[in-house]
């Protein structure tokens, strides 16, 4: 039999060091501290070594580089600086006719002069009635579609005036989690590639590291590493929508646009999915633009709220102020539908019924936009456009006769 074949025991200190050690080179030894490993970095030499921890955080997994997460300089309830600001923006799609010879028939007035502003680490909620812009904004700001006109600021830059070069650098800190959790998913890749294909576009991707990158990533959101090997298809609904949060914290942005990212799964889901956006804001200090039609959940994960009608932001304020005191008429036929968990409440409050059907952004009403559903309308409200005004301590409102109003 040879050596191979024989099993020997050692003890667990002469694992690695061998059993035939004298003593004092053993102890000596045991005095020398093991020599870390140096990890593979992207365009650096080295780093000190780190302390161990129980796992690494993303941004420490990259292909072995190491980003530092700075420490919260400001308490709970505030934010840093300002992140993102959107100046009268409008994006309008033109009617066209024709095959041939095309012609100009109309124009789509999807979101017009949307003015807002996010600061770091918060997370500004936009809700509104199916077809009131609140998609095509979060696309326009992230440049997926080109603005008619209006200014956008990332850091104190006007984006819109970026070129292709400068925006695909801009895409590592801007990045979207889409409404639809299995058709932003390629059905012919496997997980492991879903969430490495930014890596691989923005040139990152190390073979060395990449894969454990993955792999912690896909950890850190709920998931099983061996799910990498796995196609899209054999996932749940809400197990998708965990893939798509991985891909989108790939890149390690400091903004994520969620774009309804929970309407389209189960109310126990989307609680999961809340808790995980949360949870990676306050770790790695990720600010948030949230859309959705449920107010519940927007009251819920937003710091602020921005109402949307018809392709114009209607009234703005914190979460607090807007929900229990909002001022717009459309505010508050929109809380009103919100059911509170009292029956007694739920039986003494009274709805405010919307009458007709939201107009076409093709032909949307002159002036004020909700006129014709409003039960507060005059002939100003048909004639001159409200603006958007601050009422007190940031509440911005659209409204000639604004007043606020008790619905919860």
């Amino acid at each position: 039999m040879s050596n191979e074949d024989t099993p020997r025991k050692r003890t667990p200190s002469a694992a690695k060091s061998g059993a035939r050690k004298s003593p004092a080179k053993a102890t000596a030894r045991a005095k020398t501290p093991a020599k870390a490993k140096t990890p593979v970095k992207r365009g650096a030499a080295s780093r000190p070594a780190k302390s161990a921890a129980p796992r690494p955080s993303i941004r420490e997994m990259s292909g072995g580089a190491t980003v530092t997460d700075p420490a919260p300089t400001q308490p709970a309830g505030t934010f840093g600086e300002e992140l993102l600001r959107v100046e009268h923006l409008v994006k309008h799609f033109p009617v066209l006719r024709g095959i041939i010879f095309k012609s100009k028939v109309g124009t789509v007035q999807a979101v017009d002069d949307v003015s807002l502003s996010i600061r770091q680490g918060e997370t500004l909620g936009v809700v509104g009635e199916s077809g009131c812009g609140k998609s095509t904004t979060a696309r326009t700001v992230l440049r997926l579609l080109e603005p008619t006109s209006g200014a956008i600021y990332y850091n104190g830059q006007d984006i819109v005036k970026f070129n292709k070069d400068q925006m695909r650098r801009l895409r590592r800190e801007m990045q979207i989690i889409f409404q639809d959790p299995f058709a932003s998913l390629n059905p012919r890749m496997t997980v492991r590639s879903i969430v490495s294909e930014p890596l691989v576009i923005h040139g990152i991707y190390e073979k060395s590291g990449g894969a454990k990158y993955v792999a912690d990533l896909l950890e850190r959101v709920g998931l099983n590493p061996e799910h990498g090997n796995r196609y899209p298809h054999e996932f749940s609904g809400g197990q998708r929508q965990r893939i798509g949060v991985a891909r989108a914290l790939a890149l390690k942005p400091k903004l994520i646009i969620c774009d309804e990212p929970v309407s389209a799964l189960d109310v126990s889901v989307q609680a999961q999915i809340l808790n995980l956006l949360e949870d990676l804001q306050n770790e790695f200090g990720l600010t948030y633009m949230f859309i959705a039609h449920d107010l519940s959940v927007v009251r819920h994960i937003s710091d602020r709220v921005a109402v949307m009608y018809l392709g114009k932001v209607v009234e703005q304020a914190d979460r607090d102020t807007l929900y229990e005191r909002p001022m717009h008429p459309y505010t508050q036929a929109l809380i009103s539908a919100v059911p509170i968990p009292d029956p007694q409440k739920e039986r003494d409050r009274k709805r405010i019924i919307l009458e007709g059907d939201l107009p076409s952004p093709l032909n949307p009403p002159p002036a004020c936009r909700f006129h014709t559903r409003c039960w507060k309308a005059q002939q100003i409200c048909r004639d001159v456009e409200p603006p958007l005004e601050d009422h007190g301590n940031g509440h911005l409102v659209a409204c000639h006769f604004a007043e606020e109003a008790k619905v919860l």
